[in-house]
């Protein structure tokens, strides 16, 4: 099941805990936002023993590339990390 991430500001997640954690219940994923820069994300746990499934994974990684922009250099970012 695939959700769509909700952005929440903290004040309003603060205030709104207990309805947040309901939808989260529900599958909802939110992230919290301070002075509008993401700063946490709310997920359903997940115990470490419960293994993704091939879909699960492949959804995650779908996800991670649609944050991505432009062309990504692997071995630029990789000598970049390097300290010597």
């Amino acid at each position: 099941m695939k959700t769509k991430n909700k952005s929440i500001g903290s004040f309003e997640a603060k205030t709104h805990l207990s309805s947040l954690i309901a939808d989260i219940q529900k599958g909802h994923e939110y992230v919290i936002t301070k002075r509008g820069k993401p700063v946490a994300r709310l997920v359903p746990y997940r115990n470490r023993e419960e293994s993704l499934n091939t879909k699960e994974i492949i959804l995650h990684f779908d996800s991670i590339r649609n944050t991505v922009k432009g062309v990504v250099n692997i071995k630029k970012i990789i000598n970049e990390g390097r300290k010597y």
